[in-house]
């Protein structure tokens, strides 16, 4: 280590000797009062005896130097007992803060010694414990006594600024000595021992704008007359040094940005005394805009104008734009070019904000005249309203007028006006306009429940100057007329049950029309005029807009018939009356005593999915056509030879599809060997491929004409399918049946059915038909019933 570093270390520990009493070796010592008695030592003020009592240890502070650099350990001090007489038996003990890490102790001799470099600045001072006790016995000869090791500063911080940068402001034309703002400088060192805290401030840049108070670091202006408008921002720059500002000290910087704000300290000026611009006719509109200058800024900056004079008065106005500080010039009152070509106006300008302090240097406003030319331009047509509302009823025939427009151009010239429909407005051409008188009229017939409101847009030119042109709207209403007739309101599924009573009501019914007349809908309900006289249900009407449907009779059969069409006349009370016939299909059901349906007969579910009663009895013939056809396979198959011998029963299987049905739900497979042995079969039995369904909303199809000859249909239609299946080469080595509706002469359909043989040994019989065709011909007549008996 450098040895001037040491001399001064050990300098500084000499003046610490003699500045500080009792420190080093008698720093900690004994009084040699022994076990002596106490004894008198005098009185107090109040007479009574004052005794010396027996003290103990008797302790001073232990002073270390921080930051040492020594290669040896530091020395702290010495403690010493009264107790010990140099024998070695006595055994010097210390605790507390730091004990055995940053200091130790000679247990003989109690020198005590600091093993590492110490910083105040991380722990001024620590608390420990000493005590002296028999080496041998380990009893302690003396109590333990409390002791503190204070560090000794020395300076090696340097001050810090608490912000870098600073930010203030201070106005413009502020007098010297007004306060900026106050900066702080903190130094670590200890501000009780020396000058190593003591900050002393100086300003290194920003003379001679500002200065600052040594003691406080309070920054104020030193020069008087600061003009924003010349400069606006200063950099300061302010030092802290320790030591008292003495040579040898510690020093550091911080930079202040310090900017002047705006006052009024100038008024706004016009760049010249005359304007002249010229102005167009319109009124509100914007004549011209002039401008003062001002230096200063922001609200200091903002100016009003008005007009002190002018040779038109009432003509014109002025107002201020605030975003751009401009005197806007507007036109109140129309303008003539024939009259007055010229006008002149005395405007004043002023600052909206006066600054006292300044008004007394000068008036902060000034005047310009203006000057307004009149020009005479060309302006396009101007409308008399700016929207016309029209009316016209739905019924209007084509070319009817509904209304005009009117359009004149205000220039001297007075240019004829074209009207043109702009079709962007109405692109499907419905109106049109006369291009002379502006005469709206129809083109093509109106719906009011389509289209109830026509908003278009017409165009006025000028004739001599197409570019000229201007817009209006033109909104049409089109009025209601009573031209559609009322129907049910939704699509009913009526039931009545079987055990129903007279009287009852089965069914409320509502009626709607898109019509929409000024005092509201009034329906009236009634029964077809031709379905009264034979009517088993009745029709009442509420007067509400709304009818009871009602039965006439107790007790309906399902299997007499299971659906009535009641044909119900809805009328409106416009003019002119419109009416309808909505028919209302009833379904018989079977019901339990609440009136809840259980289950529809059979036929009902069927004219559900759309087969009428000559189709059923045509599929019915159907089944029992292939029944017997399959009864006599088998009866000759019996005396053939089987093609596959098996202990297993080989079964053959049908499959029928249902073309209106929903799919794979449909597909149903049968056993044969039920069609083997027809005996076996039940009667009662419900078939197996249709699903049963408790509800379905029925649907009337067209009743077709009863044919003549319906035995002769169905014989060539099942002789033409024999004859396709005979002659198919891809026919399968085994019998088959596939079965397909027959819906009778004329069907939508037209595909019947299918019936798929095999040409066997033997002639096959086909002349069932001679012996079952009277029994279908009587089971169609019973089943299928009369047309009228179809309606209610």
């Amino acid at each position: 280590m450098d040895r001037r570093k040491v001399c001064v270390l050990m300098v500084l520990w000499a003046v610490a000797h003699l500045s500080f009493p009792g420190y080093g070796l008698r720093a900690l010592r004994r009084t040699t009062g022994g076990r002596r008695g106490s004894g008198l030592t005098g009185q107090d003020a109040n007479g009574v005896p004052l005794r010396r009592s027996k003290r103990g240890w008797m302790w001073n502070q232990f002073f270390l130097l921080e930051e040492y650099t020594g290669t040896d350990m530091q020395y702290v001090g010495k403690l010493h007992s009264d107790g010990d007489r140099g024998d070695g038996s006595v055994r010097y003990v210390l605790t507390g803060e730091g004990a055995g890490t940053l200091f130790k102790i000679d247990e003989k001799s109690g020198d005590i010694h600091a093993t590492k470099r110490l910083d105040r600045e991380e722990k001024a001072y620590y608390i420990l414990h000493a005590k002296a006790v028999n080496q041998f016995t380990n009893e302690a000869l003396e109590g333990e006594s409390e002791f503190i090791i204070k560090i000794h500063d020395i300076n090696d911080n340097e001050p810090r600024f608490t912000k870098d940068p600073y930010m203030a402001s201070v106005p413009e034309m502020s007098d010297v000595g007004t306060s900026v703002i106050q900066v702080t400088a903190i130094d670590a060192d200890d501000a009780t021992y020396g000058n190593s805290a003591r900050v002393v401030y100086s300003i290194l840049e920003g003379q001679p704008y500002f200065s600052v108070d040594p003691e406080t670091g309070l920054i104020k202006t030193a020069l008087p007359g600061m003009d924003r408008e010349v400069k606006e921002h200063y950099q300061v720059v302010i030092q802290a040094k320790d030591m008292a500002g003495q040579m040898g000290g510690l020093s550091g910087t911080t930079t202040v940005s310090i900017t002047l704000s705006d006052v009024n300290d100038n008024p706004p000026r016009f760049t010249k005394s005359e304007y002249g611009p010229s102005g167009p006719e319109p009124l509100g509109s914007s004549v011209g805009a002039i401008r003062a200058m001002d230096a200063d800024i922001g609200p200091n900056a903002e100016m009003d104008y008005r007009i002190i004079g002018s040779d038109g008065p009432g003509m014109f106005d002025v107002t201020t734009n605030r975003s751009t500080q401009e005197g806007v010039i507007l036109l109140r009152k129309p303008l003539d070019f024939e009259k007055k070509r010229q006008y002149s106006l005395r405007i004043q300008v002023e600052n909206s904000h006066i600054n006292p302090h300044f008004y007394s240097s000068g008036p902060f406003r000034d005047e310009a005249t203006i000057k307004i030319v009149v020009e005479d331009v060309d302006e396009p047509p101007l409308f008399e309203r700016a929207s016309y509302i029209m009316e016209v009823k739905e019924d209007a025939a084509r070319n009817t007028i509904v209304g005009s427009v009117s359009a004149s151009d205000p220039d001297d010239k007075r240019s004829p006006v074209r009207y043109t429909i702009d079709r962007r407005t109405d692109m499907d051409r419905v109106f049109n306009i006369h291009a002379g008188n502006g005469s709206v009229f129809t083109l093509r017939d109106l719906d009011r429940e389509e289209s109830a409101w026509h908003n278009i847009s017409v165009i006025a030119t000028e004739f001599n100057n197409p570019r000229l042109m201007s817009r209006v709207p033109v909104y049409i209403r089109v009025l209601d007329v009573n031209d559609n007739a009322p129907t049910f309101a939704t699509n009913y599924e009526t039931f009545v049950c079987e055990n129903a009573k007279a009287n009852q009501r089965i069914q409320t019914v509502s009626a709607t029309d898109p019509d929409e007349p000024l005092g509201g809908h009034r329906f009236t309900f009634s029964l077809a005029p031709e379905a009264a006289g034979k009517a088993n249900f009745s029709v009442r009407d509420n007067k509400d807009n709304t009818a009871w449907i009602l039965t006439r009779r107790s007790s309906y059969n399902s299997l007499q018939k299971s659906v009535y069409h009641v044909p119900v006349v809805i009328s409106d009370g416009e003019y002119p009356m419109q009416s309808s016939t909505s028919t209302l299909t009833i379904r018989v059901c079977t019901c339990d005593r609440e009136g809840n349906m259980k289950l529809c007969n059979p036929e009902a579910l069927t004219a559900r999915v759309g087969l009428s009663t000559g189709a059923l009895v045509a599929i019915l013939l159907c089944v029992i056509i292939l029944l017997s056809e399959f009864r006599g396979l088998f009866t000759r198959q019996r005396k053939k030879e089987p093609l596959i011998i098996s202990k297993e029963d080989v079964r053959d299987n049908v499959v029928s599809y249902n073309d209106e049905g929903g799919g794979e739900e449909d597909t149903q497979a049968f056993d044969i060997g039920t069609l083997r042995n027809p005996e076996a079969i039940e009667d009662s039995k419900q078939r197996r491929d249709i699903i049963p369904e408790t509800f379905y909303p029925p649907v009337r199809r067209p009743v077709l004409p009863p044919s003549r000859d319906n035995n002769g249909d169905v014989r060539d239609f099942i002789n033409q399918r024999l004859q396709e299946n005979d002659s198919d080469p891809t026919a399968p080595p085994y019998d088959s049946l596939a079965t397909y509706a027959y819906e009778g002469n004329g069907s939508v359909a037209e595909s019947l059915s299918s019936l798929e043989s095999v040409t066997t040994e033997g002639d096959q019989d086909y002349n069932y038909l001679s012996e079952w065709g009277p029994r279908f011909k009587k089971l169609a007549d019973m089943y299928g019933g009369d047309d009228s008996d179809r309606d209610s």
